[in-house]
């Protein structure tokens, strides 16, 4: 998947996916909660684009000096090639670009193993859990990257 584009995205990016939303990517937030998020100044949104449509999206809140990561969702028959990674080496950059962030954080299911695994291999490490997080179910591993 060489040809993926990256850039930000915006509610007019929201509106061409909002019929697949859920269906395409997963259990994610609906389409008001993400259009809240995509008008927030405090979160900056990243698409993945591949031969125009939309296949991928990732965010970050901005806070004090650390960056969360909200998401990243990858279109379910895109999956396995790369675009999470994509998405979160951007993601980082980012991170990076904003001055006096120190950090990155984010909560991962502690079911979802690959996940965890793309999160260490760019550096984060497991610093806590949060009890039934997802669905007041699943347990949330809390994880951070330092920035230098």
């Amino acid at each position: 998947m060489d040809n993926i584009e990256i850039s930000k995205m915006n509610v007019s990016d929201l509106e061409s996916i909002k019929n697949i939303l859920l269906t395409d990517f997963d259990d994610f937030w609906n389409y008001n909660i993400f259009k809240s998020e995509l008008e927030n100044p405090n979160s900056t949104y990243i698409k993945a684009k591949l031969d125009g449509a939309i296949i991928g999206f990732a965010g970050i809140w901005k806070s004090v000096d650390d960056v969360h990561i909200t998401n990243i969702v990858t279109k379910k028959d895109s999956r396995k090639n790369g675009i999470g990674s994509e998405l979160l080496k951007n993601l980082i950059e980012l991170a990076k670009n904003e001055e006096g962030i120190t950090s990155i954080t984010l909560e991962v299911n502690s079911n979802n193993i690959a996940a965890q695994k793309l999160y260490e291999k760019y550096g984060f490490k497991n610093v806590g859990l949060r009890k039934k997080y997802y669905n007041s179910t699943y347990d949330a591993i809390i994880m951070t990257r330092e920035l230098k």
